[in-house]
């Protein structure tokens, strides 16, 4: 039954013919269509493949069968084929001329496979016989210019360009580490004042913070002038003068501090602290009159010119990422607006729950609009500038086991060819293997081609066989 069933659709997908209708008969060029109205069977050769209506119309059956009337089906032999195309001879010459020696067997899909024996390939399906003449044809598809022009089908020729591959992932914006800094002190001291600084404050390097009080700081700076002032008896050495001072550096004493005290010669009640770099205070927690121990973190500052972006990679995608590669970088709530840099490096470790790795990218901020812990959507340039060959990732017929494009030979030939893909990106699809670049390949209507070329291939390795109704 699944061979009459092909048949009918075949036929009528060609002939234009509605089972059940008894006023539409078959094209004059199907095998019997011009003897049917006569009531006469066309010679054939071949064993019987299957039967069909005398009336011509499209009703067919594997074995022997009568229509309503009572009148039996003609029977249809190998030679009187079912063809999607009108043949290029008559039907009575083609059987005229005789059966023809088979040369071999060839891979239903068109592969570059021949056997010199009947066999079947991976999925089942019969190889096709090459009679003697064919072997030119051997693997090719032939359709139709009016098929061809109602498919639509279109084919170009193999690029042979450098091939993006954007590479889309999360990520956050966070301090860089280097531009971060905390403002404490090295000796017991107490806070008399702080200025009018507070967390999210803009500062500049050197600007006050407080004004600091210790006892340590207070007689440090007293031997250093006395050491200024000279002794009585004399001049005081050079590397005293030196030793005294470096134990005021040794505090960190700032510099503008140092300068007032050889300048005054006078020992200060309290010292204005400066800011270290420029920046926003991140945090402030010097107060008015508070005692600071050694070491206690009285202001941090960061410097949020130059920020970091962390971008949460899938493990598998890690192997795409080098230092050097562009990013653009958009903020999920600044839609429209977005930021270019480079990864600067590739974290060595792997996030063991989520499988993830991390990648940093460096972003200038000069308008401070980036802000630490942002949401971030990266788009990384995994790419080189090296050309290759591809092609359109639509022109790829995917089996899961296999990939094959069509070979564009013209006149409405085909080839079905197996190829090797490589990377993927922006559309189009890297070809290790399989084609040439001088090759064009069918990119639209192309699995209507594989349709037609799989039914034909059933069609002929059905009516090549030994099946008796």
């Amino acid at each position: 039954m699944l061979l009459a069933v092909v048949i009918a659709v075949a036929a009528a997908a060609v002939g234009g013919i509605i089972a059940g209708r008894s006023d539409m008969t078959l094209p004059a060029w199907l095998p019997g269509a011009g003897a049917s109205k006569a009531g006469l069977e066309p010679a054939g050769s071949g064993p019987i493949v299957y039967y069909r209506d005398p009336d011509g119309l499209a009703a067919f059956s594997a074995a022997p069968a009568k229509t309503v009337a009572g009148k039996d089906y003609l029977s249809v032999r190998a030679s009187q084929d079912i063809r999607f195309d009108p043949p290029s001879a008559a039907p009575d010459q083609v059987a005229a001329a005789g059966p023809k020696r088979i040369k071999f067997y060839r891979n239903p899909m068109g592969l570059p496979d021949t056997s010199p024996t009947p066999k079947k390939d991976s999925m089942g399906m019969d190889y096709l016989p090459v009679f003697e003449g064919e072997e030119e044809e051997a693997g090719i598809v032939k359709v139709s210019a009016g098929k061809l022009q109602k498919a639509g089908v279109r084919s170009e020729p193999v690029a042979f360009t450098p091939l993006s591959l954007p590479l889309r992932a999360p990520g956050t914006i966070q301090l860089d580490e280097r531009r971060v800094s905390v403002v404490a002190l090295r000796f017991e001291g107490f806070v008399e004042t702080v200025e009018d600084v507070t967390t999210g404050s803009s500062v500049r390097k050197g600007q006050p913070l407080m004004r600091v009080y210790g006892p340590a700081l207070s007689s440090a700076a007293a031997e250093y002038v006395t050491v200024l002032n000279g002794r009585p008896d004399g001049p005081i050495p050079a590397q005293g003068v030196r030793g005294a001072r470096r134990r005021l550096e040794n505090l960190a004493v700032p510099d503008a501090a140092l300068s007032a005290i050889e300048r005054t010669r006078e020992v200060p009640v309290a010292v204005a602290w400066p800011a270290p770099q420029d920046g926003v205070v991140l945090e402030r927690a010097a107060v008015n009159g508070m005692r600071a121990g050694p070491g206690d973190v009285l202001f941090r500052i960061a410097d949020i010119s130059l920020v970091w972006a962390r971008i949460d990679l899938a493990e598998r995608d890690l192997g795409m990422v080098a230092p050097g590669q562009a990013v653009t970088v958009t903020p999920r709530g600044m839609r429209g607006r977005s930021f270019t840099g480079r990864v600067a490096l590739v974290y060595p470790q792997i996030n063991k729950e989520t499988r993830t790795g991390r990648v940093r990218v460096e972003l200038d901020n000069p308008d401070g609009v980036l802000k630490p812990d942002m949401y971030v959507e990266a788009q990384i340039a995994t790419g080189d500038d090296e050309p290759v060959l591809n092609i359109a990732d639509d022109a790829v017929i995917d089996s899961g086991a296999r990939q094959i494009v069509l070979i564009d030979k013209g006149e409405g030939r085909f080839e079905p060819r197996e190829v090797k893909l490589g990377r993927r990106g922006a559309g189009r699809v890297e070809i290790m293997e399989g084609v040439a670049a001088e090759d064009r390949i069918v990119v639209s209507a192309n699995f209507l081609i594989d349709a037609e070329s799989n039914l034909k291939a059933a069609l002929q390795s059905l009516i090549g066989g030994e099946t008796q109704p």
